[in-house]
């Protein structure tokens, strides 16, 4: 079986990879190994991981999954929204859609690793961006709070639910966060995300899906 490391932000997305990608690409043949960046390396050996602090730690977590021979791709699960500034191309990020600035980055972050079994990839805006999918399936893991109005007005708001900005105060998170004050990221996100279902989070995400595709084209050989 081919196995490709995916290089994740945190508990949640390493949950979601596990739960929800994983089994689909080993009916491709193929393996995804969620891989959680780590923030803090003691002299002793011990980690911290979980979030992004700096752009360096997460480059040496890509050379670190690169070294491993064994694996055939190595990609990334990381929110576009809060990217540390020393993140490649940053600081000339161009205006434009947060398609076109993420794919920017994107770009720059490929030439920096420079390395042809690497394909990074940026949430856009960041992981709470797939609840909105359905905001149904929200409402129904909060059955005790009047919310569903709400999550559909906002999803309505945009074309995708990908669109959604990257404000201080109008970020997906920050959004669900303001309307259910008991959603715990890492419990909430991968169980909605699951009840949605693949399918449907490829169907409305036109970015998440292409990197999906891309991964397929690995797994398939093709």
């Amino acid at each position: 079986m081919k196995r490709i490391h995916v290089l994740v932000e945190g508990q949640t997305e390493e949950t979601f990879v596990r739960n929800l990608l994983q089994p689909y690409f080993w009916s491709l043949g193929t393996d995804l190994n969620p891989v959680i960046v780590v923030t803090k390396r003691t002299r002793s050996g011990q980690t911290f991981k979980g979030g992004i602090t700096a752009y360096t730690k997460v480059r040496n977590d890509i050379q670190r999954l690169l070294a491993d021979t064994n694996a055939v791709l190595v990609t990334t699960m990381l929110d576009y929204y809060g990217l540390p500034n020393d993140f490649p191309g940053y600081n000339s990020l161009p205006d434009g859609t947060g398609y076109q600035r993420t794919q920017y980055l994107t770009e720059r972050f490929k030439e920096e690793i420079n390395s042809q079994r690497f394909v990074p990839f940026l949430m856009l805006h960041e992981f709470e961006a797939l609840l909105f999918v359905s905001p149904a399936t929200i409402a129904t893991a909060f059955p005790s709070v009047q919310i569903l109005d709400e999550f559909t007005k906002i999803r309505a708001k945009f074309s995708s639910p990908e669109e959604i900005n990257d404000g201080v105060e109008t970020h997906p998170s920050a959004r669900v966060q303001k309307l259910i004050q008991s959603y715990q990221k890492p419990l909430h996100g991968s169980l909605i995300t699951q009840r949605i279902g693949l399918e449907l989070l490829r169907a409305e995400c036109s970015h998440f899906n292409s990197w999906l595709n891309q991964l397929e084209v690995i797994a398939s050989g093709k």
